[in-house]
């Protein structure tokens, strides 16, 4: 997987003109959407990476070519900003926490407490994925995570724990609200409340060392903008503006 990714950004390398956004693996269809809504209005074709979004980070520390950088969490955000990696970072979407399981399935969950009846719970890795660390500061703050946590098995990205669901290795997940929205697989059997939930945000900026720092921002700015907005919002995430 890493080297197929590496890859792809040796890919990106040569393609001279292109604007490089890397994006948290939740973001996907959407942002897929928005660069060609970007492309389609402004004639820049934009090519985006996807995975989890400490892996991205990594990759930028590293010195892979990208121009924009949209990450599941404010905390790997900070970490590159910090190192002056990134720069003008801004918030851009919010999301939430739902328990998802098969289909077919009659499971019912009304807290966080009814996890003990599952025997395999996926999660994003909840050292290092932001999905993870979200599920897990949940479980936690809920005095759950002694019980709960040894049923989690740690997968590389959000997607990658829903995939655990919808191919039966995985009784259930812990994932975002949007991601279990585009899987017909999966059914959400309960949104874990607000008010419990950390807050989940999206944050964007540009990666200090594009080469396209204008274009850059240009798409910086498209993401918020109304046609991009209803592209987002569409699939259940919020606007951190809002």
């Amino acid at each position: 997987m890493k080297a197929l990714f590496l890859l792809l950004l040796s890919s990106l390398a040569a393609a001279a003109g292109e604007l490089r956004v890397a994006a948290a693996a939740s973001l996907a269809e959407a942002v897929n959407e928005v660069a060609a809504a970007y492309q389609k209005a402004h004639g820049t074709k934009v090519t985006p990476a996807f995975a989890g979004s400490n892996v991205l980070a990594r990759q930028i520390e590293e010195g892979a070519p990208l121009d924009v950088f949209i990450s599941a969490d404010e905390v790997t955000m900070a970490k590159l900003e910090k190192a002056k990696l990134v720069r003008d970072v801004t918030k851009l979407l919010t999301n939430s926490l739902v328990i998802a399981v098969p289909a077919e399935s009659d499971a019912k969950v009304s807290s966080g407490a009814d996890l003990a009846n599952f025997k395999r719970i996926a999660i994003g890795d909840p050292v290092a994925v932001p999905a993870g660390v979200y599920a897990k500061t949940w479980l936690t703050q809920q005095n759950l995570w002694e019980s709960i946590g040894p049923k989690c098995v740690g997968s590389e990205n959000v997607r990658a724990a829903l995939a655990a669901v919808e191919a039966g290795n995985a009784d259930a997940a812990i994932v975002y609200k949007t991601d279990a929205a585009i899987s017909k697989k999966v059914k959400v059997t309960w949104t874990v409340p607000a008010g419990e939930a950390p807050a989940i945000v999206y944050p964007v900026a540009i990666c200090t060392a594009t080469k396209q720092a204008d274009e850059a921002r240009k798409f910086a700015d498209f993401l918020k903008s109304d046609e991009a907005s209803k592209i987002f919002t569409a699939p259940g995430f919020g606007l951190a503006e809002k």
